[in-house]
């Protein structure tokens, strides 16, 4: 049959394969939660440099480049606003997201501690703090949810984290941490602080692998100031976004060959 002869009906189709063999791949849905906000400015930094800004600064750079590498990616929120922690796991669950990021800044109570204490540490859910550093973190940043202090007793949250260990999501968010982590402190040049483990309320609730990464120090005189600029920012929004990326990708290949274990994608 000549080209001219082909039936028309055949000729649509065949242009519409293409679009019709992709269309069951769809990017990523990543909701990215700034911490803190309005009235709830978080730590202090340096001059007037506030976690809730370096959060939010770094959460739309971080928004621009994974919706660049095809992403569909949602903020809790992307202005200086306030929004409870219910309503941010509300909210990302809504989204029906494939994972969560919260991003904040850490600090240190005293003046000495504030000196000497630099670096970035990577959470994901746990019940039991990897130690007390890390429950002093999660406890500063559950102060904002009403039921912080009850969540160690018979509550939601109890009983979300008693089921944790079952949960592929759970598992999930260990790889993603571990994916995002190393490739923070090796682009950003900060100390490692490790990835960590704790009972953090905005983590709790999120039907998706989730994490809360503290992208430096605030309270820091210098790693403070480095916040507030620019381009680090960037570099560390680059570095969250390489991590997230490795670990989508990571997980498109387990997932279509459940019985190849995937290099690398357990913690060390």
């Amino acid at each position: 049959m000549s080209p001219r002869c082909f039936p028309l009906g055949l000729l649509m189709l065949a242009c519409l394969l293409p679009a019709l063999a992709g269309a069951g791949e769809r990017g990523a849905r990543i909701v990215i939660d700034p911490g803190h906000g309005g009235a709830k400015e978080g730590a202090k930094g340096p001059g007037e440099i506030w976690e809730k800004e370096v959060a939010l600064q770094i959460a739309q750079r971080l928004r621009d480049k994974l919706e660049a590498a095809g992403s569909e990616v949602f903020l809790t929120r992307d202005r200086d606003t306030l929004m409870a922690l219910s309503e941010r796991v509300e909210f990302s669950n809504i989204q029906r997201p494939d994972l969560f990021l919260s991003i904040h800044a850490n600090s240190m109570p005293t003046k000495r501690l504030r000196e000497r204490t630099e670096g970035i540490e990577t959470y994901f859910l746990s019940a039991n703090a990897s130690g007390e550093a890390a429950r002093a973190v999660a406890d500063r940043e559950n102060a904002e949810a009403p039921t912080a202090r009850a969540a160690r007793g018979h509550s939601t949250l109890a009983f979300i984290l008693d089921d944790l260990a079952r949960t592929e999501a759970h598992s999930d968010a260990s790889r993603l941490a571990y994916a995002i982590h190393p490739r923070l402190v090796s682009k950003s040049g900060a100390a490692d602080r490790g990835v960590q483990q704790a009972p953090f309320f905005v983590l709790t609730g999120v039907e998706a692998p989730a994490v809360l990464i503290e992208v430096g120090f605030i309270s820091h005189p210098q790693e403070g100031a480095r916040l507030g600029k620019a381009a680090y920012q960037e570099t560390l929004a680059e570095a969250i976004a390489d991590g997230v990326l490795a670990f989508l990708r990571e997980t498109r290949r387990r997932d279509s060959s459940p019985s190849q274990p995937v290099a690398g994608s357990t913690a060390p």
